[in-house]
């Protein structure tokens, strides 16, 4: 089972401004790399301090001059807001910038904030999703694009892996699991501050689609997952309302319009929002003995083929992010890998 670390990049105030969030984010993704993470990825979303990582391209291609070994994912590109031909030739050049590092994670969206700036219909954005993957696929692997609509058109660059990056993909649109998991792609899922009991019924769900799209099964699976390994209680609570900020900024900005000052969207509560003790104990907040049962207990559950997990989620300060993921390397994964059977190279985890 492969591990990885999910980068947000928040911003709430933070004492550096927008360079001490690029900073931290630096510093989380070379920690992971020297603990042994598989992949680093980054997000993409535009326009509110929700993330300030527009273009996970970009990330990549930056990150990739920071690091060697870790891989490097899109989590996700928003393809309908994206000139296909365009994004094709920035996946192969960051995919050769990296040596082959890439891992392609790509989804449809879901923020009619950020579609209405775009100009793009969200309600068709299925539907431009697939228009756009044609395009792409086409100039990735034969590296031409022939088809009606475009002059015929040769694509000098093609990424380092053939016939493409690993592949991920969000969203339960049938046509999309159908036409990219033919191509080997994972599905990529997160329940966000519910936590363990959602993710594990929306394991069971992302399966049911894959099965009625026609593919063989069981699917893998990609999970995400909030994880801080602390035993402070103040820390603890910290993290907790850092989960619910999150939490609150992607159930907003589902809405055409949410509350906003210029770029900074106002951090309205959850419809029926719990006290902050729940956002607590729903994700993986706690001693290292608490977070390592409960990863061994969901990775039991789901059997995913990636664990991801967000590490300083909400712009969490720097010094709680970097000591949690220090000690989920020495103190979580071992205990995880045993529990469960795995090596460093494991790709799933074992069926009981």
């Amino acid at each position: 089972m492969e591990f990885g670390i999910f980068n947000l990049m928040s911003f709430r105030g933070h004492p550096d401004g927008i360079p001490g969030v690029v900073s931290d984010t630096r510093t989380m993704v070379t920690l992971a790399e020297d603990i042994g993470f598989d992949v680093a990825w980054f997000a993409e979303h535009h326009f509110t301090n929700y993330s300030i990582s527009v273009s996970p391209l970009v990330m990549a291609a930056h990150m990739a001059g920071a690091t060697s070994r870790i891989r490097l994912g899109t989590a996700v590109i928003v393809l309908p807001l994206y000139q296909p031909l365009r994004v094709a030739q920035e996946i192969a050049l960051v995919d050769q910038l990296s040596n082959g590092r890439l891992v392609l994670g790509v989804g449809t969206g879901y923020q009619p904030f950020e579609f209405d700036r775009y100009g793009v219909d969200v309600k068709t954005r299925a539907d431009t999703f697939l228009a756009h993957w044609d395009i792409l696929e086409s100039a990735l692997t034969s590296g031409e694009v022939s088809m009606p609509g475009h002059p015929d058109t040769p694509v000098l660059l093609k990424p380092v892996q053939e016939p493409l990056p690993p592949l991920f993909v969000t969203g339960g649109d049938p046509r999309i699991l159908k036409r990219l998991g033919a191509l080997g792609a994972t599905p990529f899922i997160t329940a966000g501050w519910r936590g363990s009991g959602a993710l594990i019924q929306m394991a069971a769900k992302t399966r049911e689609a894959w099965a009625s799209a026609g593919l063989p099964g069981p699917a893998k699976i990609g999970v995400q997952q909030y994880v801080c390994v602390t035993d402070d209680p103040s820390e603890q609570m910290a993290a907790a309302d850092c989960a619910r900020f999150v939490g609150r900024m992607a159930t907003g900005l589902r809405d055409p319009e949410i509350a906003h000052t210029g770029a900074m969207i106002d951090e309205a509560p959850l419809p029926d929002e719990p006290p902050l003790d729940v956002f607590r104990d729903n994700v993986i907040i706690g001693p290292a003995e608490l977070v390592a049962e409960r990863i061994v207990s969901e990775c039991r559950a789901m059997k995913p083929t990636h664990y991801n997990c967000f590490f300083q989620f909400g712009e969490l300060p720097l010094r709680i992010a970097a000591r949690s993921i220090e000690r989920f390397g020495s103190e979580v994964l071992p205990v995880v890998r045993r529990e469960l059977g795995l090596t460093e190279s494991s790709a799933a985890v074992p069926a009981e």
